[in-house]
């Protein structure tokens, strides 16, 4: 899997850290405090979507009379503490951080999610160097599934698109990898359990543990 691998651009929610579990609590919440359940079709509709794009949504959708930003910021507060102090690495994280360092593969992050929640839960558990850049859906054209996040990380990487591999748990950010013309290895995830057939189809590659990648790399070595 790293034999061409420069450089490795990983997801945040759902594959690096355990925290889709979140959202969906915030949705309740949120959707609650102005008279609305959660529709049954929102999580499969705003997948992928960026920040910006999901608030945009909402205020259309459900009529929202708060601003845009004032939407983010409300979400970001109702999230920042849990991603503190609530949201674990993925099984196998610092090992596989640790021995793409040794390598001289250079990482990035490439999330829907704001730039404030990611260094929060980088910052909580001590892994913000080992990242080269950071790139939010919301500082590029477009939200996943398309590859604009992806692109302007192997930008800012300074790698080429077929020289990196890409970590991701939902079917929008493994279309917007290969979209980019990456390696796109699928991670396990709770949350998107139900849709491991159709990932496990459109990745290259599909993990339960990181600690595959390192043992996979072994076996490559010898």
């Amino acid at each position: 899997m790293l034999n061409h691998i420069k450089s490795v651009i990983f997801d945040l929610d759902g594959t690096l850290v355990d925290s889709m579990w979140v959202w969906p609590q915030i949705d309740i919440d949120y959707l609650g405090s102005h008279g609305f359940q959660v529709p049954t079709d929102l999580p499969g509709t705003i997948d992928g979507m960026s920040f910006t794009e999901t608030a945009a949504y909402f205020k259309e959708r459900f009529h929202i009379p708060q601003s845009i930003e004032e939407i983010m910021l409300t979400w970001q507060d109702m999230a920042i503490e849990q991603y503190r102090h609530k949201v674990p690495l993925k099984p196998g994280v610092l090992e596989a951080l640790s021995f793409f360092k040794k390598q001289g593969i250079t990482m990035a992050i490439a999330s829907s999610s704001t730039g404030s929640l990611i260094e929060a839960v980088l910052e909580s558990h001590r892994i913000r160097d080992y990242f080269r850049c950071i790139v939010t859906s919301c500082q590029v054209s477009r939200g996943k599934p398309a590859p604009d996040v992806y692109l302007e990380a192997a930008r800012q990487l300074g790698t080429p698109p077929e020289n990196c591999l890409v970590f991701e748990d939902i079917i929008p950010g493994i279309q917007a990898g290969k979209a980019a013309g990456m390696t796109v290895c699928a991670v396990e995830d709770t949350y998107s359990l139900p849709q491991e057939k159709e990932k496990r189809a459109l990745a290259d590659h599909y993990i339960r543990s990181y600690t595959e990648i390192i043992s996979g790399a072994t076996k490559e070595d010898n």
